[in-house]
């Protein structure tokens, strides 16, 4: 199945210096049913887990993606 990324999502692939090689590995080892989905998995070499929101129709769009941080304790 063809991925897509939408410009929202490259950006954040330069911005949190994600590599769209990486993002592409995680989707391919998933089979999904259509619709949205939204996954979390544990990159190697990254601090946070990766979060990756994707919308499944003729083909695989990346919405976005990010670094899952912790939620800061006061």
């Amino acid at each position: 199945m063809k991925i897509r990324f939408s410009r929202h999502a490259r950006r954040r692939l330069k911005l949190y210096k994600i590599l769209e090689a990486t993002v592409r590995e995680i989707l391919i080892r998933k089979q999904f049913d259509p619709g949205p989905h939204a996954l979390v998995e544990k990159v190697e070499g990254q601090r946070y887990p990766l979060k990756i929101v994707v919308i499944v129709e003729k083909e695989i769009t990346v919405v976005t993606n990010y670094p899952l941080k912790k939620a800061r304790v006061q």
